[in-house]
């Protein structure tokens, strides 16, 4: 059990790595959190960095949850509660990480990570639908909201075990949560869309 605690551990921690504020720092000087949206994630960094480093962002953050899921096989077994709690253990330290005063992102590439490895027929299902979301409306934070949702709604048709459907649901409380502002503005047509750009260095929201 010590060792399965551990595992936990180590993958809140890799999730703490923002590498949306260390790669900021690294090209600018800035801590993008102050940019943009303030967002410490993928699409805040296309924003305020441009198309190379989000590309670079969200591959890293999505081997977070990858890495993280496999931690969790390694120590306790494939589809137990143990890769599901390394998952969302991964998810939380991208949030709230420790190393940059638990301000983070929101959480949806590494839980593209996480949900591909630990269901990839699922989220692929729930993934091409949310991509279609993204090209029509331009809304990358309705695209996210509908991965998280439908990934638990697929896994129900096309098998699961019960740590991964009580995963999706979890992450899926974590992204809503995340998102609840993003909500509000879709409502009054007030989101930003993919491709908007920093005012004047000053945050966006």
């Amino acid at each position: 059990m010590a060792f399965e605690i551990v595992v936990i551990v180590v993958s809140y921690l890799l999730g703490s790595v923002s590498f949306s504020v260390l790669l900021a720092r690294l090209i600018k000087g800035i801590d993008i959190r102050h940019y943009g949206s303030g967002n410490a994630g993928a699409t805040n960094t296309l924003r305020v960095l441009g198309t190379g480093p989000a590309i670079l962002v969200l591959v890293l953050d999505v081997l977070k949850g990858i890495i993280a899921v496999w931690l969790g096989v390694w120590a306790g077994g494939w589809g137990g509660w143990v890769s599901a709690a390394c998952g969302i253990a991964a998810i939380i330290g991208h949030n709230w990480p420790l190393y940059f005063h638990f301000k983070g992102g929101k959480g949806i590439a590494t839980t593209i990570g996480v949900m591909a490895t630990l269901a990839l027929v699922p989220a692929l299902y729930a993934g091409i639908i949310a991509i279609l979301s993204i090209v029509v409306t331009r809304y990358v934070s309705l695209g996210s909201l509908l991965f998280v949702a439908l990934t638990p709604v697929f896994l129900l048709f096309t098998g699961f075990t019960y740590p991964v459907l009580w995963t999706s649901l979890i992450i899926a409380v974590f992204a809503f949560w995340r998102h609840r502002t993003n909500i509000i503005k879709i409502a009054q047509r007030r989101e930003n869309k993919i491709g908007s750009k920093s005012k004047g260095g000053k945050r966006v929201v």
